[in-house]
């Protein structure tokens, strides 16, 4: 049995690509640009033990996988490769084949792997949870995002603009949907690297941000020092939920939702809820499923290696469920096409810096980065997955929203 044939029976794909194997088979079309490199036997033991995008991922980050290639064109041509359809009957006959052809090789878990214990979404469970993803290391984080340090969906004027001005574009989306004004207060839960709190008090607003990441904290407080901006912003190394402070005039969620667990989104929305003023508003930024009926839990290989515990929602679960805490919604916006590009720029500075990056963070979380920002990428360009801005106003007397009568944030 050759390795290459093997191996492409077990992914089931007869797509433009080349593979070849370690024993010097090949198959696929010769002049192919882009392959696949098996490079060792562990190879097919990863897939044969998780027969889905989990084992492949394994094999690629343990290095038993390699790419020729950009990851996101070898992605595109396996998109519909489906691994998790593999009938229990043919794993057991190629489990046979490999023991047969002794190709079975004892797999062990790259160690980048995470599987959190605890009570689920537990503030302690959290918090490791977030520390496995965000406390990596801030030079790495800095290659990768670029100089604004934003870890989510920028916007885009045009697909020609440029990463920092497709952030600095989105703080201004936010702070516009949010009617930020000097003097207010905005409470920034999830907050990052600071980057909604710095862009909010550059206005003249007092801003809270609070993050689980000690790391991003600690990066935070230091460019909000060196930014001259201490009178008005402040990051807070904490979970949202012990923030004390209540009387906000505006609440900013971006990108913490997605490790909000279905059981704990009435409690968040509550208490964010709890927080604001009347005719305070809350602006809701986070990846959603594209259907009510998609699965809560993310991807296999997201949730083991980068966002633990993750649980993604329909859109309108997340509607409903604002305003049965009592937010009435005002504003809705798909912008998972804005996401795409995003990633795609975060795909070529982590290329950019690749041996860099290799030695800050080390061989195996660096490939996890590469796929799965490649795979996201793709995930948002054929709608697997989405993002969502939901703004919602906590009415004041006699149903005052304070709103204006169209929209003056520009859609």
């Amino acid at each position: 049995m050759r390795v290459a044939k093997l191996f492409q029976g077990i992914i089931g794909t007869d797509a433009a690509i080349r593979i070849t194997a370690y024993d010097g088979s090949a198959v696929g079309p010769p002049d192919a640009g882009l392959g696949l490199r098996i490079r060792s036997a562990r190879a097919l033991s990863y897939l044969v033990g998780a027969p889905g995008s989990l084992g492949l991922a394994r094999a690629y980050v343990a290095g038993a996988i390699d790419v020729d290639g950009p990851m996101h064109a070898v992605l595109c041509e396996l998109a519909e490769v489906t691994l998790h359809s593999i009938p229990r009957e043919q794993q057991f006959n190629l489990v046979r084949s490999l023991l047969r052809y002794r190709l079975m090789h004892r797999a062990p878990i790259p160690s980048v792997e995470c599987r959190p214990r605890g009570r689920l979404h537990s503030k302690r469970r959290d918090a490791r949870a977030i520390s496995h993803h965000y406390d990596v290391s801030n030079r790495f984080y800095s290659w990768v995002l670029g100089p604004s340090m934003a870890y989510t969906c920028a916007v885009f004027p045009t697909a020609e603009t440029d990463l920092e001005q497709a952030q600095r574009a989105k703080h201004e989306l936010v702070a516009r949907k949010l009617g930020l004004r000097p003097g207010m207060r905005l409470l920034d839960v999830g907050c990052g690297w600071g980057g909604m709190v710095m862009h909010a008090a550059e206005q003249g607003v007092k801003a809270l941000g609070a993050t689980l990441s000690r790391a991003q904290a600690e990066w935070a407080q230091k460019e909000i020092v060196e930014r001259g901006l201490t009178e008005l912003a402040e990051v807070r190394h904490m979970d949202y939920r012990d923030v004390v402070e209540t009387d906000f005039d505006a609440i900013s969620s971006i990108g913490l939702t997605e490790h909000i667990g279905e059981n704990q989104l009435a409690g968040y929305f509550g208490s964010l809820y709890a927080k604001l003023k009347p005719s305070g508003r809350l602006l809701n930024h986070c990846i959603t499923q594209p259907t009510p009926n998609g699965p809560k839990k993310v991807d296999a290989f997201i949730d083991r290696y980068v966002f633990p515990d993750g649980e993604l929602h329909g859109v309108g679960r997340l509607v409903n469920e604002m305003n049965t805490q009592g937010f009435e919604i005002r504003h809705e916006e798909n912008l998972r096409e804005h996401y795409a590009l995003t990633l795609a720029q975060w795909c070529a500075n982590l290329d950019e810096h690749w041996d860099e990056a290799v030695r800050e963070v080390g061989q195996e979380r660096a490939r996890v980065w590469r796929l799965y920002m490649a795979a996201s990428q793709l995930g948002f360009e054929r709608n697997n997955i989405q993002l969502h801005q939901v703004l919602g106003v906590k009415l004041g007397e006699q149903g005052a929203a304070s709103m204006p009568l169209r929209p003056d944030w520009g859609s």
